[in-house]
């Protein structure tokens, strides 16, 4: 049986194999951030700021942004390294509703879309680079998940193998692309910066800089994916703080690096009117082979956070199931994998039948903001835990931690966990502003999506009602 209590995940005799290290969880951080973002948000971007230096500044304040928020993530991973990271800490600080909810709308459309959604993309990638047609786009995609969801059921071991590989491979080949950049700047080829059309900010740099933000913090996402895997880390109090700030680094170096060389190529006007600005670059360089090396970067690239959404996912569908907030199968580990089987292939299906359908599109559309609430209040979570800290130095016998466990209780009694995030609350209160910025932009942007995003979360409640006394029954 399980313990209802434990935060993630041990079902009687059978937990979680702790089987990856620093530079393993480090790829998983890098892995879940780079995906397409890089490769196409940079037009969106330079078309809402204009000039060339603006340009980089949206990167590197979003870079920044994205820092902070990896440092409270670090932190909630040293108090408590449960599998299920973002839904545990819900759990523990505001109770288990909000937490059902984001695992409701993971399962349901975030994560699920999203995996349908970059399958798709891989899928249409490999398609052309191999000469096929369009009819061969969804059969790849349907493939790809499929296979990506029996590596991962057969152990985290192989999961992780497929991550380093593919995110090795997706910073080679924008490796490649800064390169191409640097050759450019050499030689001269520099598109001036402020020359041509669409190189001045469209209004107020201030008002731009906000919209630019959006599109930038999107493709900063996903280090939270790592959290997700804490249990399978090994001595993950040290190791995952460590992999978060690493990753986190070297994603700002390069997605700085990258548009750099996008403005290098191009120009910020060029940037701007490109609809494949990564192809765009390579072939100022290496003709049409750039733009066919950097199709192979993207798909690799597409491939690579495939695999850690399908990875990692999954570990909260086991949490929910151990709260007794889903189905008791999902809760249990396999004997042999140690994986939650039942819940990788669940996930498995719901993704196959929106990509084979092609509804992730609208419902992806609706609950994008939610990421983003759920996102700031997981941060959030900080102050819950800082707060307890300080009135457990008070009360020295305040009791057991909300995660029912010994190691717990010693970090949320009072004892400080081996990671604490830096200027608190200063840092933690602007991520959360952050995110509530990056809500309201997608609300007033499209309220119509936010309405059905707020109706397709709320349709949670009632299913956890419904569980919880099924759970009690």
């Amino acid at each position: 049986m399980t313990n209802p209590n434990d935060g993630g995940g041990v079902t009687q005799g059978v937990g979680y194999d702790r089987r990856l290290g620093t530079f393993d969880a480090t790829m998983v951080v890098v892995g879940a951030i780079i995906g397409g973002g890089i490769f196409l948000n940079p037009a969106i971007v330079a078309q809402r700021v204009g000039t060339a230096g603006a340009v980089l500044a949206a990167w590197a304040l979003g870079g920044a942004i994205a820092v902070v928020g990896a440092l409270s993530f670090a932190e909630l991973g040293a108090r408590l390294p449960r599998a299920g990271g973002g839904y545990v800490y819900l759990r523990d600080a505001f109770g288990p509703l909000p937490a059902f909810l984001y695992g409701w709308t993971q399962l349901l459309v975030i994560n699920t879309g999203g995996v349908a959604a970059v399958a798709i993309i891989f899928a249409s990638y490999t398609a052309d680079l191999a000469g096929a047609g369009q009819a061969w786009v969804k059969p790849l995609a349907v493939g790809a998940i499929v296979l990506l969801s029996a590596v991962n059921v057969a152990g985290v071991r192989f999961g992780s193998w497929v991550q380093n590989a593919f995110t090795l491979l997706k910073l080679g080949a924008l490796a490649l692309l800064v390169g191409a950049g640097v050759w450019l700047w050499a030689h001269g080829g520099v598109h001036p910066a402020g020359a041509g059309a669409g190189d001045t900010a469209p209004g107020p740099l201030v008002l731009a800089m906000g919209t630019a933000l959006v599109p930038v913090l999107f493709a900063y996402g996903g280090w939270q994916h790592a959290n997700n895997i804490a249990e399978e880390i090994r001595d993950p109090e040290r190791r995952l703080p460590l992999a978060l700030m690493v990753g986190v680094a070297i994603v700002v170096v390069v997605y700085v690096s990258a548009n750099a060389a996008y403005l290098s190529a191009l120009g910020s006007g060029g940037l701007a009117r490109s609809t494949a600005p990564a192809a765009a670059a390579l072939r100022a360089v290496a003709g049409q082979r750039g733009g066919e090396i950097i199709d192979v970067g993207v798909a690799c690239s597409t491939f690579g956070i495939l695999n850690v959404f399908i990875m990692a996912t999954p570990r909260i569908y086991q949490a929910m199931a151990a709260d007794g907030s889903f189905f008791a199968s999902v809760a249990r580990l396999s004997p042999r994998t140690r994986t939650p089987v039942v819940g990788i292939w669940i996930q498995m299906v719901w993704a196959v039948v929106l990509a084979a359908s092609g509804t992730y599109g609208k419902l992806l559309d609706w609950v994008v903001f939610g990421d983003w609430i759920f996102f700031g209040a997981i941060v959030a979570t900080v102050f819950v835990y800082r707060t307890r800290d300080r009135r457990a130095l008070r009360e020295p016998s305040a009791g057991e931690a909300p995660d029912g466990t010994a190691a717990g209780a010693a970090r949320v009694g009072g004892s400080a966990p081996r990671f604490r995030a830096p200027a608190y609350p200063l840092l933690p209160g602007l991520f959360v502003a952050a995110a509530c910025f990056v809500v309201y932009s997608s609300v007033v942007s499209n309220p119509r999506n936010a309405v059905y995003g707020t109706l397709l979360i709320g349709a949670g409640v009632p299913v956890f009602l419904g569980w919880r006394r099924r759970a009690h029954t």
